[in-house]
């Protein structure tokens, strides 16, 4: 981890929010800098058991969840839109999840939009989405092994593959979950079987607990190459 991150929760009001935010009063810079020692302290941790984190985020200090790799189906609902997509969660150790995820990508074509997903800067919790329609999924996938480091460790960064076409969709959000989109789900879950991450009872993720983020100034600048790289509509 590098010695002087900055931390962002899930609470509504960030603890910092990047590296140019400054303490008003030394009462603010002592609370600030207490937050952050804790948060610094729960990214000692490494793993639960045999899952293994990225440095992208934490369990909170009041989180008890037994995480662990598998996955759960799920029913997208979207009001606006008037439609309903199956869907599945899943959560991978760190030592497959970059592979995993590339592969996920194979059943959408050749042809895909992609969308890079910032909360860089946002200290509220929202987020922007950066959006590039057609490109090459063979380029796209060299690409992104450009910046596996940021895309595997950054909690203020999250990238989305599309085929609207066909209505499918795979992501690895900033919390480095897995979320696949599709009216058909077996082809995803043959290759999650391949790589050892099954259906689980009671599957729990680290977004249903308190948690926190984390990601560096460095990061960000890559995440702004990364989106020209790719041609980003900004």
């Amino acid at each position: 981890m590098n010695s002087t991150p900055f931390f962002e929760s899930n609470e509504s009001n960030s603890l910092a929010q990047g590296s140019e935010w400054h303490a008003q009063t030394s009462a603010d810079q002592d609370y600030i800098n207490e937050k952050i020692a804790l948060s610094e302290s729960l990214f000692e941790l490494n793993s639960i058991g045999s899952f293994e984190f990225t440095d992208a985020v934490r369990p909170g200090k009041d989180s008890f969840l037994a995480l662990r790799q598998g996955y759960r189906r799920e029913m997208f609902r979207s009001r606006s839109r008037n439609m309903a997509l199956p869907m599945i969660l899943a959560a991978a150790t760190r030592e497959i999840l970059f592979d995993l995820f590339l592969e996920l990508m194979d059943p959408l074509g050749k042809l895909v939009d992609c969308v890079l997903e910032t909360s860089h800067s946002h200290g509220d919790g929202s987020h922007e989405d950066l959006y590039r329609e057609k490109i090459d999924l063979p380029v796209f996938k060299s690409t992104l092994c450009d910046y596996e480091t940021l895309i595997m460790n950054d909690g203020c960064t999250g990238v989305a593959v599309v085929n609207p076409k066909k209505q499918l969709e795979v992501q690895l959000d900033e919390h480095k979950m897995l979320m696949i989109y599709a009216e058909d789900l077996r082809p995803f879950e043959q290759i999650l079987f391949s790589y050892d991450v099954w259906p689980m009872e009671n599957m729990q993720f680290i977004t249903e607990q308190d948690h926190v983020h984390s990601s560096r100034p460095l990061y960000q600048k890559q995440f702004d190459q990364l989106s020209f790289r790719l041609g980003m509509d900004i």
